[in-house]
């Protein structure tokens, strides 16, 4: 789940929302908001403007 996220963020060209996210990976918004969560606190994925996340 994490993992998934994470490469989507690091196949895109620009940051996404935590809906656009799920909408990519399949999977649901709450579920992507934990993978966030854990991405954030692990330093791999930065937040460039308010609810939008990119891979660092």
């Amino acid at each position: 789940m994490i993992d998934k996220v994470l490469e989507i963020l690091k196949s895109s060209s620009e940051p996404l929302k935590a809906g656009e996210i799920a909408e990519k990976a399949g999977i649901d918004k709450k579920e992507v908001d934990k993978a966030i969560k854990s991405l954030k606190a692990e330093e791999k994925i930065e937040s460039p403007k308010r609810c939008y996340y990119s891979a660092k």
